[in-house]
């Protein structure tokens, strides 16, 4: 069994954590503000913003570590600092408080994201294809995976998809109140995954011996807005969403529309308990 840090203990560190801790390793939850309240895991506070602190605060030797942490953005705050703070300086100042704290881990896990890619044709993309982010955060990521790829310990990314899952209903709600529309053009091809198989996937990447440097996490089926939406409608058993015309404002269209290969996940021995949207979205429908 392992001693595990899970650096940002939020909603997929959490999950993560809780799997790990049962299957009997040694987990800590790094978070800056500790919840009281016994989650199977023991809880550390530590703020990835502060790298002498978080040395201090570690507890000993530790096997691997996880960047799970997201950006919460407050009130006046720059999203792009925020952003660089949280994963490009935030992985920064663990790799250093791990190396302060006399750690040296086995290796370290980022939770990247496929917004590193900038295809919006809907292109097939693998681990292997051209990364040309077109927004700041897919930059930022980007250059954190490109840190860990150069750190002294070794490492790992996961480019997630889209993550929805327990609590994560929005779309379901813009579809069951009508408020979700198709904009007008080529289909725009989405990619995503279950929080539950992305804190499988993160733990079956720890139990190999020696994992890829780079993978994608996403499900089996990238799936176009519009067939989401439509098996979404007929579920709920309410009108499909109207597909806008070209000259009508209607729903923004997200960047990039591209369709992302799990093969090397799938390759590793990975298998999905929801390998496409609609067994994630029926079993968050049953349990509403």
């Amino acid at each position: 069994m392992a001693r595990i840090l899970i650096a940002g203990c939020g909603y997929l560190g959490c999950e993560l954590a809780r799997r790990l801790a049962g299957e009997g390793h040694t987990v800590f939850g790094l978070r800056r503000e500790v919840p009281d309240l016994d989650a199977g895991f023991e809880w550390i506070a530590g703020d990835l913003g502060q790298p002498d602190a978080l040395a201090a605060a570690l507890p000993g030797e530790i096997d691997f570590a996880v960047h799970a942490a997201a950006p919460r953005l407050a009130a006046g705050a720059s999203a792009e600092d925020v952003t660089r703070g949280v994963y490009l300086d935030g992985l920064s100042n663990l790799l250093r408080a791990l190396t302060r704290s006399g750690s040296q881990p086995r290796r370290v896990f980022f939770v990247s994201s496929t917004s590193v890619y900038g295809q919006k044709r809907g292109e097939w993309v693998d681990e292997a294809s051209p990364t040309h982010p077109t927004r700041k955060t897919g930059e930022i990521l980007l250059l954190a995976e490109k840190l860990l790829a150069a750190a002294d310990v070794p490492g790992s990314s996961l480019r997630l998809g889209g993550l929805y899952g327990p609590g994560r209903t929005r779309l379901i709600e813009n579809v069951r109140s009508g408020r979700a529309s198709i904009p007008a053009g080529d289909p725009h091809y989405t990619n995503r995954i279950h929080r539950d198989d992305a804190a499988r996937a993160i733990a079956h990447l720890i139990a190999l011996d020696a994992p890829a440097p780079l993978y994608l996490g996403v499900d089996c089926e990238p799936a176009a807005e519009e067939a989401v939406f439509g098996w979404l409608a007929q579920r709920l058993e309410v009108a499909p969403p109207t597909r806008a015309r070209r000259d009508e404002s209607a729903t923004p269209r997200r960047a990039g529309s591209k369709r992302c290969r799990n093969a090397l996940l799938l390759e590793s021995g990975f298998t999905f308990e929801y390998p496409s949207f609609r067994e994630g979205y029926a079993a968050l429908l049953d349990e509403a």
